[in-house]
């Protein structure tokens, strides 16, 4: 029987990666995944917040109180997110498995 993936959107995949690394406010969170994209995805705080809201009510990411910044909003993957990321992250490196076998892509993607 073949695995069924849910694909995550882009900027959802791109904010559990970003809090993988630790807890993070939602600028944090930006910054990241500017740096993980190599600045090819730009969230403006609007699509970031939609999708933490989103991320929230799926139970993947929760919304946690620091007492050393009360001003702010900081966030982290909850066991639940942790799966999903893991998950997709095993549905893309299959994914560049088979273009490598069908010569789909030829240059080597790093894994770190």
């Amino acid at each position: 029987m073949q695995r069924q993936y849910n694909q995550l959107p882009q900027v959802a995949f791109s904010i559990l990666l970003a809090l993988s690394l630790k807890e993070r406010h939602g600028y944090e969170i930006i910054k990241q995944v500017g740096d993980d994209s190599n600045g090819k995805i730009k969230l403006s705080p609007g699509a970031l917040y939609t999708s933490i809201k989103q991320l929230n009510e799926q139970g993947l990411i929760t919304e946690i109180t620091r007492d050393d910044d009360t001003r702010r909003r900081y966030y982290r993957l909850t066991a639940k997110g942790k799966s999903t990321l893991g998950a997709e992250l095993e549905y893309y490196q299959n994914s560049v498995e088979l273009a490598r076998q069908r010569q789909v892509l030829t240059t080597k993607v790093a894994y770190v």
